[in-house]
């Protein structure tokens, strides 16, 4: 039996997911990301094997994706999230075309074909405004929580535009429409609409062609999904069972499962990179101009030869008595 797990390092939220050989879903797992990348990818991955009830030495092959990828310490190999989302989407719905990935952090847009590569994308990773840090940051002035933030606005009757494109005069546009009485859900959702008109021009830039899909946390808010179907004028493919926000993991997986079937195939080794726990940093010895200040220099060789040095700091003068 063959267990392949993808883990997908996020900017703020860490995914992992375990497939078998028959690509059958074994175990999820999501949890904040932090600051310390390679501490939430061990603790995702042994929250997905606990959900999985399985033992680290059961997982052959880790994938890693996500911008975090190269600090989880026991991958076997590393993916970039286009060809992760690219590849899960193929998998779940098969005509999907445009896929559209909103994160934490930045908005990508990416276009496949019918084989599930890229053939072209665009990234929103400069404008705060164009991010679903942007609702949360929204959220907070509204005295809400990062999940209260879909029903609420689904509560709204008119939603008010947000119209600045930059996110710190679009914080003082919400201030100004709660001093002036406007409900708190007619304002969050006027945010989603702001954000769903953003994330969907970056959709045209990569050419618009039907078969839509969303993916990344925001699968989970029906009000953005709503926003967005209303801007795009058509339907959204959503993975069901919380699978939206994995479908980065998930492409991980699938794919390392690709590349395990592969090196069986030819009677190559597979280095059991999961069964290893997370070693410790090496100590690095950081480059110091004052360092090589204080070498000394070395004579020129017999050849000629002379060694490039430079020479310690000069002692302070001394003042003239």
């Amino acid at each position: 039996m063959l267990n392949v797990a993808g883990i997908d390092i996020g900017s703020t939220y860490s995914k992992a997911i375990l497939v078998n050989d028959k690509r059958e879903i074994l175990g999820k797992a999501v949890r904040r990301t932090g600051f310390k990348l390679a501490q939430a990818a061990e603790a995702v991955f042994a929250e997905l094997l606990a959900n999985a009830g399985l033992e680290r030495d059961a997982v052959t092959y880790v994938a890693a994706t996500g911008y975090g990828r190269y600090t989880v310490p026991f991958r076997n190999t590393q993916l970039t999230e286009l060809t992760a989302h690219a590849h899960a989407a193929g998998h779940l719905f098969p005509d999907t075309r445009t896929i559209l990935d909103i994160g934490g952090q930045d908005i990508k847009a990416i276009r496949i074909d019918a084989e599930g590569r890229v053939r072209a994308f665009r990234l929103n990773d400069k404008c705060a405004a164009g991010t679903g840090a942007f609702l949360e940051k929204t959220a907070r002035y509204l005295g809400l929580t990062t999940g209260d933030i879909g029903p609420y606005a689904l509560r709204a009757t008119n939603p008010v535009p947000v119209s600045s494109v930059c996110a710190v005069f679009a914080e003082s546009e919400v201030i100004s429409h709660l001093s002036n009485g406007v409900p708190a859900e007619d304002i969050m959702m006027g945010a989603m609409v702001a954000l769903g008109g953003r994330a969907v021009q970056l959709m045209r830039r990569v050419g618009l062609e039907p078969g839509y899909m969303l993916t990344g946390g925001m699968t989970r808010n029906a009000a953005m999904v709503k926003a967005l179907e209303g801007n795009l004028k058509a339907e959204l493919h959503v993975a069901a069972d919380g699978l939206g926000q994995l479908n980065g993991a998930l492409g991980a997986a699938l794919l390392g499962l690709r590349r395990v079937e592969k090196l069986l195939a030819e009677g190559k080794p597979i280095a059991p990179a999961a069964s290893q726990a997370a070693a410790e940093p090496a100590t690095r010895k950081r480059w110091s101009a004052i360092t090589l200040a204080r070498k000394r220099i070395e004579p020129c060789r017999a050849g000629g030869e002379c060694p490039v040095a430079i020479p310690a700091k000069p002692a302070p003068l001394q003042a003239a008595a």
